[in-house]
């Protein structure tokens, strides 16, 4: 029996460490020949153009890393940006890492094999790993440290070598195997399948850290949340975290199909951007970002009777305007990200003269993302995922991503050959709840439901 196939079976560890590494497997990578692909394009860069599913060789195994056999994986928008070398070439992160030296250099190849997150089960260890063994199931926290500096002993997050793994690093989450630090592994929720534990570690992680966090908004009961793109894998996350904790969310959608996945994850007040203009591209004028602050603000206080404590923006460019004037004197805007856009205008006056905070966030340290895998095994929160494509379709699932036509998150099975395994605690999962857990799956686009 292949090690592909004792992994997917369920093979004792024994059987795991005796079986042979194969020489390659299949992944979803980038070509270093595509790398100007898209240059002097300035409409639609279609990611489909440039990922590519193949066989690339199996690497090298540093002593204080895993080699996991994938059993799902997820889209993230930075797969996005790393399909269409924006901002930045994806080869250019490569070479950056190889500065470091040693086993950096492995990296460094005419490829890069993409995504930041994945579940599986380990398959190999290094020989300076102490708390995992083979066959234990684990999920990937996408925040890859170096645990010798300093900073990281207070917060892993602050390490200056700290990188996204999959995005600043090669051999990722999209493909039948990975490699990953002991120090990035969290054990997977024993009553969730393969594929909605790997909707989690990305999105949920980074929501978490955002939202409950000593090092995010540090959000209390009764908080009101504005979450832009609430029905999102972030915002799904984010909603959730939310009500969990007892504050009220208010999501900002851009569809009334979205807007029905925000209520059906718990919104105390859904608001169609797409129907009122509120959210557009603000461009360079952040006066228009007031006007559009202002409405939105009198939609939150007709709803909910006051202003935001808090807002969640992803988003970027075209929100950040607003989500700086809306939010209510002393409250904080908390950023991970930019999908629309890194430069950000806003009327600086605003922030200091009522005292507002932003917060930068990025991903999660591995204590966070420990505490938000204990929220999915009490059930506070279940999994995002809503479509599912195989690993030979991922250029079609990122581009579900780059469109923003998709809800909830995007899976992607790997070496799983079927959706619904991976469960080892089937009594917890019924506990929680079936219907509970398979929410999202509800609003699965059309194009994945037929697959």
């Amino acid at each position: 029996m292949s090690l592909s196939e004792a992994a997917r079976v369920g093979a004792a560890p024994e059987e795991l460490a005796a079986a042979e590494l194969p020489a390659q497997f299949l992944a979803a990578h980038l070509r270093v020949e595509d790398e100007k692909a898209f240059e002097g394009v300035d409409g639609d860069r279609d990611v489909r153009k440039t990922l590519h599913v193949g066989p690339v060789p199996m690497p090298d195994l540093a002593p204080d890393e895993v080699l996991i056999a994938v059993m799902a994986s997820s889209i993230n928008y930075n797969t996005v940006w790393s399909a269409t070398f924006e901002p930045r070439s994806t080869f250019g992160f490569l070479k950056s890492y190889v500065r470091q030296g040693g086993w950096a250099a492995r990296h460094d190849q005419p490829f890069h094999v993409l995504g930041s997150d994945a579940v599986g089960v380990i398959v190999r260890a290094g020989n300076g790993v102490r708390r995992w063994r083979v066959g234990d199931h684990v999920m990937v926290n996408p925040a890859c440290i170096e645990d010798q500096e300093a900073s990281a002993q207070a917060d892993g997050m602050l390490s200056e070598n700290q990188l996204a793994w999959g995005y600043e690093m090669n051999y990722g989450g999209l493909a039948e195997y990975t490699i990953a630090r002991a120090s990035q592994l969290v054990p997977k929720p024993a009553h969730l399948t393969w594929e909605e534990a790997a909707s989690a570690p990305a999105c949920a992680g980074t929501a978490y850290r955002m939202l409950v966090s000593d090092r995010g908004a540090r959000m209390k009961q009764g908080d009101v949340v504005l979450i832009w793109g609430a029905s999102g894998g972030l915002g799904a996350y984010a909603v959730q975290l939310v009500k969990n904790g007892g504050g009220i969310a208010v999501g900002v959608v851009g569809s009334e199909r979205k807007a029905e996945a925000a209520r059906a994850l718990g919104c105390d007040l859904v608001i169609n951007r797409a129907e009122i203009g509120i959210g557009e591209d603000t461009g360079d004028d952040p006066a228009v970002a007031v006007e559009q602050g202002k409405r939105l603000g009198r939609l939150i206080r007709q709803g909910v009777g006051e202003d935001p404590h808090i807002v969640f923006d992803h988003v970027g460019r075209s929100t950040f305007g607003i989500s700086v004037f809306v939010v209510r004197r002393g409250g904080a805007v908390v950023t991970c990200g930019s999908s629309t856009g890194y430069l950000h205008q806003f009327d600086n006056r605003y922030l200091w003269m009522r005292l507002k905070r932003i917060i930068g966030s990025h991903v999660a340290n591995l204590q966070e993302q420990a505490d938000c895998a204990r929220l999915f095994d009490q059930g506070g929160i279940v999994p995002a995922l809503t479509s599912l494509y195989p690993l030979q379709e991922v250029g079609e699932a990122t581009r579900s991503v780059q469109l923003n036509e998709h809800i909830g998150k995007v899976g992607v099975l790997c070496l799983a050959d079927r959706p619904g395994l991976g469960v080892t605690d089937p009594q917890r999962r019924a506990r929680i709840g079936e219907d509970r857990l398979t929410l999202m799956r509800a609003f699965a686009s059309d194009d994945a439901r037929a697959r």
